[in-house]
């Protein structure tokens, strides 16, 4: 998932409307903390600064899980055909598609 900071309790009601199914885990890929972070220092992500200084704690206190990337995830987000150019977003596209979870993203792409 990515998104900016801020109203966690809507993220989860919106994944659960995407999924229709009871939400049981919120998972945040490492590319978007990756994003998020680089976003931030580089000033195009001012709200999520304090995020980015823990990243860890921000995501305990809005319950969401790690979704680290393993080669699996790699090797698919390369393959992946070319409509989807930003590296962050193939990355979700392959974890997405490996692990069976919904993105739900602010990202028009994603639509």
């Amino acid at each position: 998932m990515s998104w900016p900071p801020g109203n966690a309790p809507g993220r989860r009601a919106a994944a659960a409307r995407h999924a229709r199914v009871p939400v049981v885990a919120v998972f945040l890929s490492a590319a978007s903390v990756w994003e998020i972070t680089t976003k931030a220092r580089l000033g195009k992500l001012p709200r999520a600064l304090a995020v980015a200084a823990d990243v860890p704690a921000a995501m305990a206190s809005q319950g969401f899980a790690p979704l680290s990337i393993t080669a699996a995830h790699a090797q698919r987000a390369g393959s992946l055909p070319g409509s989807h150019r930003d590296p962050f977003d193939r990355m979700l596209v392959a974890q997405a598609d490996l692990e069976g979870l919904p993105i739900v993203s602010m990202d028009a792409v994603f639509d």
